[in-house]
């Protein structure tokens, strides 16, 4: 009997010590960013005479020359550093609107859907907002859309589709869906096979030659495919298509 309980919490202590080995595993996984952020993300961090960055517990890009009345908030994807999409947050508050990016526990978006709230009621002067997020960001931004339609105006998913519960198909919501021909993580079937969960009139933009990495910048990502267009050239149409989201949003 002695043996058999000797036994028995000697196994019951390598159960123990292999659970706490891959939840310290699954922690340094999920807490370590892919790949790095960028030169010309870093860049994009730094204010200047036309925008103003700050940071804090979130990334927040303000023009200088006018107060903007509508915002844009945005999910980064899984496991990507929130810096990596600064240059998406600089190009919207050149074009006049606040820009919000959003750092996630564990750079896992799941773990806290509803950022969003806390930027909507840190900002009450805005009077329209716009949520959007790339890969994982971009499905908890549809989920938070979903819940919170009386807050959001406008949804951007960038290489993402919304849950098959999450049904746009009958909500008056500006909603555009931007990804990559080459796209080797949410390909482009996926994304065009969720089209019936979007309103009628969504926007589609289908970015010939673009991948799935390049909707940040942070290097490549495993599983992706190369991309056939600049880094540079896939960021313009993705700036395009968001600001073109904005400002139908508003319509």
């Amino acid at each position: 009997m002695r043996l058999f309980r000797r036994r028995s919490i000697r196994i019951v202590l390598i159960v123990a010590l292999l659970l706490v080995s891959a939840l310290v595993g699954a922690l340094v996984y999920f807490g370590t960013p892919s790949g790095e952020v960028m030169p010309e993300a870093l860049a994009a961090l730094e204010s200047t005479a036309a925008v103003q960055v700050a940071r804090g517990g979130w990334i927040t890009f303000m023009p200088v020359a006018q107060q903007p009345d509508a915002g844009f908030i945005f999910y980064p994807g899984g496991r990507v550093a929130a810096e990596a999409y600064a240059p998406l947050g600089r190009a919207l508050a050149q074009a006049g609107y606040l820009a919000v990016i959003t750092p996630m526990p564990m750079n896992l978006a799941i773990l806290n859907i509803d950022a969003a709230g806390a930027v909507i009621n840190t900002h009450p002067q805005i009077k329209r907002w716009v949520i959007g997020g790339h890969s994982l960001g971009g499905a908890m931004a549809s989920r938070y859309a979903h819940s919170n339609p009386q807050q959001i105006a406008g949804l951007a998913i960038l290489a993402a589709y919304p849950e098959a519960q999450i049904d746009f198909s009958q909500r008056d919501l500006a909603v555009a869906s931007i990804y990559g021909e080459l796209d080797g993580l949410a390909t482009a079937a996926e994304i065009e096979a969720s089209f019936s969960l979007l309103p009628a009139d969504a926007m589609t933009v289908r970015i010939a030659g673009g991948n799935h990495a390049q909707f940040g910048w942070y290097g490549e990502q495993a599983g992706d495919n190369p991309a056939q267009i600049s880094h540079q050239q896939q960021h313009e149409q993705v700036v395009q298509a968001v600001r073109r989201l904005l400002e139908t949003s508003g319509a």
